[in-house]
């Protein structure tokens, strides 16, 4: 058995820390839903700005909230604001199980918004047996895919036009810097 990732929001923002509730991390269920994460199920929760690993349980907050808000003992492993990735596991027989298994991975904006709704691909390459890709989940490409994460393309290209930038600049400074 070979221990893989199933399901990950990756760049969330902690809305809140509660050191006085039961321990678990409770998580928009729109966010769940859309990354396939349950109730109940046990988490890695990886902190990007301090470092902290910890591990618990899921619980649903207020749906259309975007919280994600670290309960009991874990409140005190994060500060409101910090950048964490939520990952979910599962055990697959072997390699060639990867070639099935697809997961899903949220990305965000600061604000908590999904920006990206990517699927992880693994497939056999030209050169060796196992090769990796990202891909949107929508189209199945790589076409759109960003590695940048927690950027709001959209209100840079505001900032740009609300200093004086006209609109084909700052679409033009949006394509040279970022790859969509």
């Amino acid at each position: 058995m070979i221990k893989v990732i199933r399901a990950k929001l990756h760049g969330i923002r902690v809305t809140s820390a509660d050191l006085n509730y039961h321990g678990s991390i409770s998580l928009d269920p729109e966010h769940c839903a859309a990354a396939g994460l349950y109730p109940m199920e046990f988490v890695e929760i990886w902190n990007k700005n301090s470092g902290a690993r910890i591990s618990t349980y899921i619980i649903y907050g207020e749906p259309g909230s975007r919280c994600c808000i670290l309960n009991g003992a874990a409140a005190r492993t994060c500060q409101v604001g910090d950048e964490l990735i939520v990952a979910a596991a599962d055990y697959v027989r072997g390699p060639d199980s990867l070639f099935a298994l697809k997961p899903r991975i949220l990305t965000f904006l600061p604000n908590n918004q999904i920006d990206q709704v990517l699927l992880y691909d693994v497939f056999r390459g030209d050169d060796r047996p196992y090769d990796f890709r990202i891909v949107d989940a929508d189209r199945h490409t790589q076409e759109g895919c960003h590695t940048w994460p927690n950027v709001d393309i959209a209100a840079i290209r505001d900032d740009l036009i609300g200093r004086g930038w006209g609109e084909a600049d700052a679409d033009a400074f949006i394509r040279s810097h970022f790859s969509l």
